[in-house]
């Protein structure tokens, strides 16, 4: 599964002690690939160079102001903005049936 974390190389100006939005895309990919191995993919898109249509409607919606950035997202499931937390993802991916890498050695 792919997920999509929008950004910029500045802070949000709403999210000045929050990490940078490519620190939080790397952070994200090192916490899930421990958690799911190779079954989560983490993509970073700058804000001012969507590469799809998809990228280019969340760009423009959060110059918009209608989200912060850092944003994450799977598909259309807005996954968390601004002040990332791993405990909403983990719980997404969870109820996509993706297993842990413990949880499914175990069984």
């Amino acid at each position: 599964m792919e997920l999509t974390v929008y950004g910029a190389e500045v802070i949000c100006a709403s999210c000045v002690q929050a990490p940078s939005s490519r620190a939080t895309a790397e952070w994200l990919d090192a916490a899930l690939s421990r958690e799911f191995g190779g079954q989560v993919t983490i993509r970073y898109v700058s804000i001012l160079s969507p590469e799809t249509e998809q990228d280019r409607v969340y760009c423009e919606r959060i110059h918009a102001d209608e989200f912060f950035f850092p944003l994450v997202v799977s598909g259309d499931t807005v996954l968390g903005e601004g002040f990332i937390s791993l405990g909403p993802i983990v719980k997404f991916l969870h109820e996509q049936g993706i297993e842990s890498i413990s949880e499914s050695s175990q069984g």
